[in-house]
């Protein structure tokens, strides 16, 4: 089985303003319109069996409409697992991802660049902690957003907020993920504080040689993998953002893992998160 761990879409209605907007600000082409059904479409063509999406709640007061078309998803597609959102400035923050948890919802989606809170600020500690509290997961962005002049979640935070959380609530189990190879265009900073923690990182946005904003190398890639832990990492391609087929042949390519690593990446690692 293969797993796609970090990909988007939005409701038809805003779909291509929302593609349109997004592209212009990163400079970068999308390789499906952002519906559903460009996903679905996308996934058929890279032979992909699942693909998680990744809500973004870009202000406070999004989440009950946010919940409502994740929902729709989670209870109408068997190959699409929608996570929810959540903002740092919500409230009811417990009774919200209890909500989630309630409604079946795997995880949960941050992105402190739009919501430009650093992953470290106390919201966002009692966010994870709350959501670990329940057995949720947890993704978030991590490193640089071509959008934004400040990163938000550099590797140092977020190993910062993340040992927090786990005094916390204290656990052995790994529910955190760490996007972008860690942290994109902070390589240095990734294997420096993040490679060997408690935790998963997806390898979105990692090639830099098929459209993404990364300047990581394979041998740069290899090493993260091999360094922090081959059960640890998550195949993921940021869809729209980067084409799933052509993701896939990329990461078949790569030389320095074995069949049986990259199996694990491709599907087994995440199989084993989302169905314990």
């Amino acid at each position: 089985m293969i797993i796609d761990f970090h990909t988007h879409v939005y409701p038809d209605k805003i779909a291509e303003k929302t593609i349109k907007a997004l592209g212009e600000v990163a400079d970068v082409k999308p390789n499906t319109d952002g519906t559903i059904n460009g996903l679905i479409e996308s996934m058929q063509t890279a032979g992909i069996d699942k693909s998680v999406i990744l809500p973004v709640n870009t202000r406070a007061g999004q989440f009950d409409t946010i919940t409502k078309f994740a929902k729709h998803i989670n209870d109408t597609y068997d190959n699409l697992i929608s996570f929810g959102g959540i903002h740092p400035d919500d409230d009811d923050i417990t009774e919200k991802l209890r909500t989630l948890k309630d409604n079946g919802f795997k995880g949960i989606k941050i992105h402190p660049d739009y919501t430009e809170t650093f992953i470290d600020d106390e919201r966002y500690i009692r966010i994870v902690a709350e959501a670990k509290k329940l057995g949720l997961l947890v993704i978030t962005h991590a490193g640089k957003d071509p959008a934004y002049s400040v990163i938000h979640c550099p590797p140092d935070r977020g190993v910062k907020m993340l040992n927090k959380v786990n005094e916390l609530v204290p656990s052995e189990e790994p529910f955190f993920i760490f996007a972008h190879l860690g942290g994109n265009r902070l390589l240095h900073d990734v294997e420096r504080y993040l490679v060997g923690q408690n935790c998963y990182i997806d390898i979105s946005c990692s090639f830099s040689d098929i459209g993404s904003f990364s300047q990581s190398t394979d041998e740069d890639i290899i090493r993260v993998i091999k360094n922090h832990g081959v059960e640890k990492i998550l195949f993921a391609t940021d869809s729209p953002w980067n084409g799933q087929k052509e993701y896939i042949e990329r990461f078949k390519q790569l030389d320095g893992l074995s069949d049986i690593e990259k199996e694990m990446i491709l599907g087994t690692n995440a199989q084993r998160l989302l169905f314990p």
